[in-house]
């Protein structure tokens, strides 16, 4: 099908809005052209900024409670922006939405950025962050036994490999994993990658250029620290729900990770979005799917959550 006309109305804006390709620009200039989070955020009974330890200095993040009581399931989300730009506003209305839907204690990670802190950096911090909730959930209204985590785009990757570590260093228990159309493969040759190279908002030359800075000049796409499909077993994995959208370079690498989950015995749904884009999951109240796939994950969170 065409892209939808929702969707096509987010491209027509963005296209006025961004001064250049965002492959041609610093990172620095591309951290400037991030939009403002709304004006009138959806009310969450409790929402707090704090830091918490890491690898390389104090984490901030942003907990949002649904409600006082104590127990709750913690989601450990990690926004998107290719490991180069992105910020806990950027993800707030999501993870607003997805606190009151789902029942849960919702941890937004501000994770270090490339390239001021190249992989693992990033690996580095969402790991933490997860284990923190596991050692500390209860000072944040969390159950640390039922954690999930997830992410879109480069934050669909975090939670894929924060899923990995959790599994091979025994630790925290991890119950289930939101992977919002993730950057599975640095290979990047999916024909997907062909087909909507450019002109759907997020292209091939972007993610070259994000995987540029994350990797710098000697990294290694291939460690499955970085690309989780690479992974010699993909076995024991906690549940998994795959989002992708039908013109995003990301979407063949994405239900390709969602199907080597389910051969390896992971329960593992994927739902593709027709006609929408890379970066449509963020957008509820402009783009109908939007709702439509935050409800969906909701589902699977309770699910998982056992509520």
């Amino acid at each position: 099908m065409p892209v939808h006309p929702q969707a096509q109305a987010i491209l027509d804006m963005m296209a006025t809005a961004l001064p250049a390709p965002m492959h041609t620009l610093s990172p620095e200039q591309a951290r400037a052209m991030a939009l403002p989070p709304p004006e009138n955020p959806e009310s969450v009974h409790e929402v707090t900024n704090r830091t918490i330890p890491g690898p390389g200095g104090d984490i901030p993040v942003r907990v949002y409670r649904p409600s006082a009581s104590n127990g709750l399931p913690a989601l450990v989300w990690y926004h998107g922006g290719g490991w180069v730009i992105g910020n806990l506003d950027g993800s707030d209305a999501t993870c607003r939405s997805l606190a009151n839907q789902a029942g849960c204690v919702v941890i937004s990670v501000d994770y270090r950025l490339a390239p001021e802190h190249r992989f693992p950096a990033a690996v580095d911090d969402a790991y933490a962050a997860a284990q923190w909730v596991a050692d500390h959930g209860a000072e944040i209204g969390a159950d640390g036994r039922r954690i999930a985590v997830g992410g879109d785009s480069a934050g669909g990757n975090l939670a894929a490999v924060v899923a990995l570590m959790a599994r091979d260093r025994g630790g925290p228990n991890i119950v289930q994993q939101s992977l919002i159309y993730p950057v599975t493969d640095q290979a990047s040759n999916t024909p997907s990658y062909t087909q909507n190279a450019d002109g759907y908002l997020l292209t091939k030359d972007m993610m070259v250029w994000f995987w540029d800075h994350y990797l710098g000049p000697d990294g290694d796409g291939a460690n499955p620290l970085a690309s989780p499909a690479r992974a010699s077993s993909l076995a024991k994995l906690p549940p998994a729900l795959v989002i992708t959208a039908e013109f995003d370079p990301l979407r063949d690498e994405g239900e390709a990770f969602a199907q080597a989950l389910t051969a390896a015995g992971v329960k593992a749904t994927t739902t593709r979005y027709d006609g929408m884009i890379h970066g449509f999951y963020g957008m509820a109240g402009m783009v109908d799917a939007a709702t439509e796939a935050q409800t969906e994950t909701v589902k699977h969170l309770r699910a998982a959550f056992g509520s």
